[in-house]
């Protein structure tokens, strides 16, 4: 074993396995080292996988051979005495499958292996411990995938050979490769999924396996047992795009309290789950957290909601945000499948009817499509965390123009159209307050190759195409 080795890490053919060199300090009396330290491994390039249990396998006789599993949790092994053979094979879904890596593994080395990836250790020596760290409890239940250790595919040179190496029977009766089934990735959850943005987001994975969508009945947020029925170790990803959205309602008694609940407390608890599972948490936001007297408004504006519904979706946005794995994504002025602004224009414009609609609020109009796209390709390319502004592109317009684009392309004259001031158009009404400009800059999702549509060619593509029924 060498000692005052400098701590860093290697790749392996298997993506996502890691073999790390670990300083160990020794002398006459043995040796030292530190086999887990968060802030210096993570630094050197180790997943802040968050260990849970630390367990230790004891091996009286060199020989002793176990394995190959791949197991639903990530992994840090190290040798505590002793010295190992290790083998893993990667059994994920993808073109790494069956891609074999061997390494020998003193006390000076160890290795991360991500879920899925199978590993099987032969002791080199009489009285070898290795120590292994998990992120998840282990549990009689929990899924695991095995091939065997003499897999002709695999072709593992042991340096001890199986027929003279200590094996249990249960490790000698598993599977060759062509009968492995290969482990699925970990899951996305959309929740929301019968909403605009939902709809979107279905239409957006169509066809991805590994994203599930769940109705507000499938999945309730108010419902203490939606966060407790499900193994959240198989996920990796929520996305949240349920909202309490009823703008007007929020301002009642009743309306407020549903407010709070859905965007606030549900949300909390949400964020509560990603936390203790490490899942990357996406959470829809709204420019009525802001009071709309910026020109624009960047991703670092502080929060100035006027009314319950933008305070609402303010608290559950700071609750995110204290998570180390999150998107907020802020819209404004959403366009989906479902009751929405351009869908009701179009109706009185088919109708002949000539509206009077508000012309001092400004903003641009986020189409669901845009929005579920946007949130992809974030989630794609492992985007940094953070907030990210996300509307379609364009010259702002009042609702009043948006209203008299949607009359043009309906067929009817712009003119029928009028435009009126918010305090008018709300006289002798009770509504909310609302922001009168909602533009959201664009440049950060921009600066991460995101472009959306301009605003005008997907109000055309919304209204001419199938859009409106995604």
């Amino acid at each position: 074993m060498e000692f005052q080795k400098k701590l860093g890490g290697a790749d392996t053919p298997i993506p996502g396995v890691v073999i790390y060199d670990l300083p160990v300090h020794g002398d006459s009396r043995g040796w030292f080292k530190e086999n887990w330290q968060r802030e210096k491994m993570v630094a050197a390039g180790l997943p802040d996988f968050g260990p849970v249990q630390n367990n230790i396998s004891f091996n009286d006789k060199a020989g002793t051979t176990r394995g190959i599993h791949a197991e639903p949790w990530d992994k840090f092994v190290s040798v505590a005495t002793g010295r190992i053979f290790g083998a893993w094979v990667d059994l994920r879904e993808g073109p790494s499958f069956g891609v074999v890596f061997t390494a020998e593994l003193d006390a000076s080395k160890a290795i991360f292996i991500p879920r899925g990836v199978a590993n099987s250790y032969q002791t080199l020596e009489d009285n070898t411990s290795y120590v292994y760290l998990v992120n998840d409890h282990w549990s009689a239940d929990a899924e695991y995938t095995f091939l065997n250790l003499a897999d002709e595919t695999a072709k593992i040179q042991w340096p001890i050979p199986l027929d003279e190496a200590e094996v249990s029977e249960k490790d000698s009766g598993h599977p060759r490769l062509p009968d492995v089934r290969p482990i699925a990735p970990r899951k996305t959850l959309v929740i929301g999924a019968d909403g605009q943005l939902g709809r979107a987001l279905r239409k957006a994975y169509a066809g991805d396996s590994s994203v599930e969508f769940a109705s507000r009945h499938e999945f309730d947020l108010l419902d203490s047992k939606s966060y407790s029925s499900r193994r959240w170790r198989n996920y990796q990803t929520i996305i949240n795009a349920a909202a309490y959205t009823a703008v007007d309602t929020a301002e009642t008694r009743t309306g407020r309290q549903a407010a709070w609940a859905v965007n606030a407390t549900a949300v909390s608890r949400l964020a509560e789950v990603a936390g203790q599972h490490q899942l990357t948490l996406v959470q829809v936001s709204t420019d009525y957290v802001f009071d709309g007297l910026n020109t624009d408004h960047s991703e670092e504006e502080p929060f100035s909601p006027l009314g319950v519904y933008g305070q609402s979706k303010a608290a559950g946005d700071t609750t995110v945000s204290t998570l180390p794995r999150h998107y907020i994504i802020r819209t404004s002025w959403v366009i989906g499948n479902g009751d929405n602004f351009v869908r009701t224009m179009a109706s009185l414009a088919g109708r002949g009817v000539q509206p009077a609609v508000v012309d001092d609020q400004v903003g641009r109009l986020s189409f669901a499509a845009d929005i579920a796209d946007g949130i992809k390709h974030l989630l794609a390319i492992d985007a940094p965390f953070g907030t990210y502004n996300l509307s379609n592109d364009g010259p702002p317009q009042s609702w009043a123009e948006i209203a008299a684009d949607v009359f043009e392309l309906c067929g009817r004259d712009r003119s029928a159209v009028s435009g009126v001031s918010t305090a008018e158009y709300f006289k002798d009404k009770e509504a909310a307050p609302r922001p009168r400009n909602s533009v959201l800059s664009l440049e950060k999702i921009k600066a991460t190759g995101f472009q959306p549509r301009e605003s005008r060619c997907a109000l055309v593509e919304y209204l001419t195409g199938s859009e409106a029924s995604v």
